[in-house]
């Protein structure tokens, strides 16, 4: 591994001072990169946002959907383009004149921990996502059998301990698909977009992220027909608020053994329904 360059895609070498018991030792470390991505819309500039470049396939049709920019199906063509500066995707529509859709452009760039960084407006930001699909029932055990199940399907995170992960489970817990990304909200674009492929039923599991259930990752998900999101941490309050109106499931906390649900108990087995406070 040499110092300073890339040594796979999503991962960079760099030379550390590692210090224990009061001694340093010179070593090579791996680290997660994380790169500018220039998203535009028929060669409209729309936003850049700092990614991880893996998957960025799924994370431009992702993308379009649950920021509400294009649908998916109006996609023609997905072209990745490295430059000197990071990557260009480059994403063209059907008859991109014609549509009057044309995205107005952020106002200023997405860092990697942030969904909705550049939104111009107040509306643009509180948006209403339309309810989710009833959706299937949850085994008991299933997520905490797809929590078991998701560390090793994080290479990048155990190599480099900086990646979140977002996850498409089925109804007994079983991971069908998986992505990650330095930016939690694009992990979450790259495994919606992945699930826009035939064969992925929306309706029939659910999604696990490992980082908290932020107001832009529960509308992203609702946003997506995503009945239930299982968080590794918290929740936010207006979260709750969204999933409760939209009627979407969210759970948090979830640790083994264990986990916390803040709307729509229904869909999983072994919880009891009926008011809550608030």
């Amino acid at each position: 591994m040499k110092r300073g360059e890339p040594v796979g895609k999503g991962l960079a070498g760099r030379g550390v001072w590692r210090v224990e018991a009061g001694a340093s030792t010179p070593a090579d470390d791996l680290l997660a990169e994380e790169v500018p991505v220039d998203i535009r819309f028929d060669g409209v500039a729309f936003a850049v946002m700092m990614a991880s470049p893996s998957d960025l396939e799924d994370f431009a049709v992702g993308f379009a959907l649950t920021e509400r920019r294009i649908a998916p199906d109006a996609i023609v063509g997905i072209q990745v383009r490295e430059v000197i500066e990071g990557i260009v995707l480059e994403i063209s529509t059907r008859e991109p004149a014609a549509s009057g859709r044309a995205p107005a452009p952020r106002a200023i760039p997405g860092r990697s921990g942030c969904g909705l960084c550049g939104s111009r407006a107040l509306e643009e930001v509180l948006r209403r996502p339309a309810a989710v699909g009833e959706g299937g029932r949850l085994g008991a055990g299933a997520i905490e059998a797809a929590l078991s199940a998701l560390r090793s399907r994080q290479p990048l995170n155990a190599a480099t301990g900086a990646l979140h992960a977002a996850a498409w489970c089925d109804t007994a817990g079983g991971l069908r698909l998986v992505r990650e990304d330095i930016g939690r909200h694009n992990a979450l674009d790259k495994l919606i977009g992945a699930m826009r492929r035939p064969g992925t039923a929306v309706q029939d599991g659910f999604a696990l992220v490992t980082s908290r259930a932020s107001y832009e990752m529960a509308a992203k998900a609702a946003e997506a027909g995503i009945p239930v999101l299982a968080a590794m941490s918290a929740p936010s309050a207006l979260a709750v608020d969204l999933a409760r109106d939209c009627g979407l499931t969210l759970v948090g906390f979830t640790r083994p053994g264990r986990h916390v649900v803040y709307s729509h108990p229904q869909r999983l087995d072994g919880v009891e329904g009926g008011r809550v406070a608030g």
